[in-house]
């Protein structure tokens, strides 16, 4: 096929040899549509999901780090340098870095040539980071492709995605002949039995138990069939539970007394290979426990082959296998299983019939059939971007770059922990081990390694893993189950020093419980957070302090992430929520829009707070008063010359009184960067991003001193500001409020649009 216009064509996503059926797609794609377009050059670019990278082939021209953000920039520079005429992203949210894969969009927003996304995951209740990411990739490819109808339809229906916008083109499939199965069954050593087939890389998801529950049924009435279950168990589950789950059904074959009639493949095969597979089954089962699976690409591949198939009802197997093309049973019922599979070898002429059926609607599917129909959708994007031409990239400036970050060094921060936690306070930048450990700071610590694992890059995940650990457990071992509250200050002999602590430092540890259990890729991390912060909540209803209300309110926001809200704790978040309301109507005037006659210290977490919890409650009233508290807090912590300066901790700041210029101190401003950057996501105004980037060179030496309170050389940063030089002490809440502060802005380096219920 001629393709004017069309010399370089990019493909994006996993690539072979990595072990995961995106891989497989990516490649299949980048070959048939390189077969296609004859007289263009194809290539395509590897997300790596491990540093070392994989064994790839010449077809692979660039790659990138799964969770290193430079690396998608440099990624974009390469594309815009070779100048590809068109890149063709494959999108599924767990194979990108960031929040809900959001670093793809980092990526995607410097390129200058069209993109067309094929959408492999669908969803139709995303949480809100989702939603985002996935309304932003669509705003920025000029085509969608899904493979099903149902993907389109929930693009429109959830993502208000125009049709007009969408390509539908089937997920492609090996072309192999229509020919029985009796001759390719001897060099299995199931010669002259009823073979069954499950492929693809094993997991719990798949059901596959609930087949086995079903095989005695199918055997006394057909002793001669043998079930092949064939691939490798999927690698991140291997990492983290090792062989569980096939030894789990390795077990249940063996107790149900079908030992003899399964057979496992612990591997993951080659193309050849499973055309040989394909070849030799009777009849496919796939009985995955999930509705919401939008494409199958196993269901795809031995459908197109002319099998007979039996699967539960997810998306992708009701559109394949309506009209009779196959067998639908309900999710998890292994007596319809058996009813389907013998109905199916009871009746061979019917079997025949479907296998026909499905032979002939697969030939739509075959990769060369498919390849011309991503030909289109390229040519389509093309003609849109000439139509519409974006802005997006204007080339090497200032302005155009993403802001130049300091290298994330841990060194401090490791240095000031041991096995118990971080300790509090330092001398120079030596641990002060007389002051012991709060828990103040390992909450801190705490948040910070759970940003620091989602961002990506360095340091290492072990090492973080490891530093998580430690602060998760000093967390644990701060709360008194029997009061639901916790303590703050612990000795270097590990002695508790309170019964229980200020109200600050228990909302700011809930803060934290919150962090770890709606973001945490570590189960139990992730399960011991929840149940830190499900103990804890409760006794913040008594509270008085107005941060620890709000550190409360950010703490219900990450924790939601996760998990489902239930009534308590709405009526908990409408409880904080009307406080801090009801202080501003209390207090705020138009010469004083703010909570309390005083300014003091973490000034903005209240307006942060507000903010957060209106995008939730859709509370128009306290997103207002949010923005407005925190452009006054901006206006009166900024000097002539346009430096931030933080209300200083040396006399804070009293209505109608002098404000203390010193000391100042680093948790103001990382506060300041986090509350303009959730300001800039609701609103998409870029002045708060300016506010942030303000605030944040506070700590590099734009302040009234000129002096950098970062330590560059021992990654550590001094403990505040005072009028004529910097604090040598390099605690642990200034360290670590410069390293939050930090990978705030590495973060935010590509912004997200605000949920559709702020804008609508």
């Amino acid at each position: 096929m001629s393709t004017p216009g069309l010399q370089r064509i990019a493909f994006l996503g996993n690539y072979l040899p990595r072990l995961c059926g995106i891989a497989t797609f990516t490649h299949d794609l980048c070959e048939s549509v390189s077969l296609a377009a004859h007289d263009a050059e194809c290539f395509a670019g590897a997300v790596n999901d491990r540093t070392e990278g994989y064994d790839y082939p010449p077809r692979v021209r660039f790659e990138l780090l799964e969770k290193d953000l430079d690396s998608y920039r440099r990624a974009a520079d390469f594309l815009n340098f070779n100048n590809v005429d068109v890149l063709c992203v494959q999108h599924e949210f767990g194979i990108y870095g960031g929040p809900s894969g959001s670093h793809l969009l980092a990526l995607i927003k410097e390129l200058r040539m069209p993109v067309v996304t094929t959408l492999h995951t669908i969803l139709r209740e995303p949480n809100p980071v989702q939603r985002r990411v996935m309304e932003e990739l669509a705003e920025r490819s000029d085509r969608l492709v899904v493979m099903a109808h149902k993907g389109a339809e929930i693009l429109r229906e959830t993502y208000r995605i125009p049709e007009a916008k969408v390509d539908l083109i089937p997920h492609g499939i090996l072309n192999m002949p229509f020919a029985d199965s009796g001759g390719y069954k001897e060099q299995f050593g199931v010669k002259g039995r009823q073979v069954l087939l499950t492929f693809g890389l094993l997991g719990p998801g798949k059901g596959i138990e609930h087949v086995i529950e079903a095989l005695p049924q199918i055997v006394q009435r057909h002793p001669d069939v043998v079930y092949l279950v064939l691939g490798a168990t999927h690698p991140h589950l291997l990492e983290r539970e090792g062989e569980r789950y096939r030894l789990s059904l390795e077990r249940l074959a063996e107790d149900r007394g079908v030992k003899d009639h399964i057979i496992f493949y612990n591997r993951f095969v080659s193309q050849d290979d499973l055309k040989e597979f394909i070849g030799a089954t009777d009849i496919y089962l796939t009985p995955y426990l999930n509705e919401a699976q939008i494409t199958s690409g196993t269901l795809a591949y031995v459908f197109g082959a002319g099998k007979a198939v039996v699967s539960t009802p997810y998306w992708h197997a009701q559109e394949l296998l309506a009209d009779g093309r196959g067998e639908l049973v309900p999710f998890r019922d292994s007596q319809a299983i058996a009813d389907a599979v013998c109905k199916l070898l009871d009746d061979p002429l019917h079997m025949e019939r479907m296998r026909a059926d499905a032979y002939a609607m697969g030939r739509e599917m075959i990769w060369p059939a498919v390849a011309e129909r991503y030909l289109e959708s390229f040519q389509q994007a093309r003609a849109t971007r000439r139509a519409t031409p974006r802005t997006a990239f204007a080339g090497w400036t200032l302005n155009s770059r993403p802001y130049a970050l300091p290298p994330l060094r841990l060194d401090h921060v490791v240095r000031m922990s041991d096995g118990t936690g971080i300790f509090q306070h330092a001398i120079f930048n030596v641990p002060n081990f007389h002051e012991g450990y709060c828990t103040d700071d390992n909450a801190r610590a705490f948040i910070l390694c759970n940003m620091l694992e989602e961002i990506g890059g360095d340091p290492p995940a072990e090492n973080l893993g490891t530093l998580a650990t430690s602060y998760l457990a000093f967390l644990a071992a701060a709360l008194d189950y029997g009061s639901g509250r916790f303590r703050n200050f612990m000795s270097h002999g590990r002695q508790w020093l309170e019964e229980y602590g200020s109200e600050d430092s228990h909302a700011r540890a809930l803060w934290a419980a919150g962090v770890g259990a709606g973001h945490s890729r570590n189960e139990g991390h992730r399960r011991l957070s929840a149940q830190l912060f499900e103990r804890g909540l409760e006794a913040v209803s008594s509270f008085t302090s107005p941060r620890a209300w709000s550190f409360t309110l950010l703490g219900i926001h990450e924790y939601l992430r996760q998990f489902n809200c239930t009534p308590e704790l709405a009526a908990m978040r409408a409880l904080l929520t009307n406080r801090l309301v009801d202080l501003w109507n209390t207090c705020a005037t138009a010469n004083w829009p703010w909570f309390e006659p005083y300014v003091t210290y973490d000034n903005a977490r209240l307006c942060q707070a507000l903010i957060l919890s209106s995008q939730w409650s859709r509370d128009k009233v306290a997103m207002e008063i949010g923005l407005k508290s925190l452009g006054w807090l901006v206006s009166i912590q900024k000097t002539q010359t346009g430096c931030y300066r933080p209300i200083g901790s040396n006399g804070f700041y009293v209505r109608d009184g002098a404000r203390a210029d010193f000391d100042q101190q680093p948790v103001e401003a990382q506060a300041m960067v986090s509350a303009c950057f959730e300001a800039f996501r609701a609103t998409q105004d870029a002045s708060w991003s300016r506010e942030a980037k303000r605030a944040f060179e506070w700590f590099l030496g734009r302040n009234d001193l000129g002096l950098a309170l970062y330590d560059f050389t021992t990654g550590g940063c001094s403990d505040g500001l005072h009028h004529d030089r910097v604090n040598e002490n390099q605690g642990a809440e200034s360290t670590l409020a410069f390293h939050l502060a930090l990978a705030e802005m590495a973060g935010a380096a590509h912004p997200t649009p605000p949920l559709p219920h702020l804008t609508s």
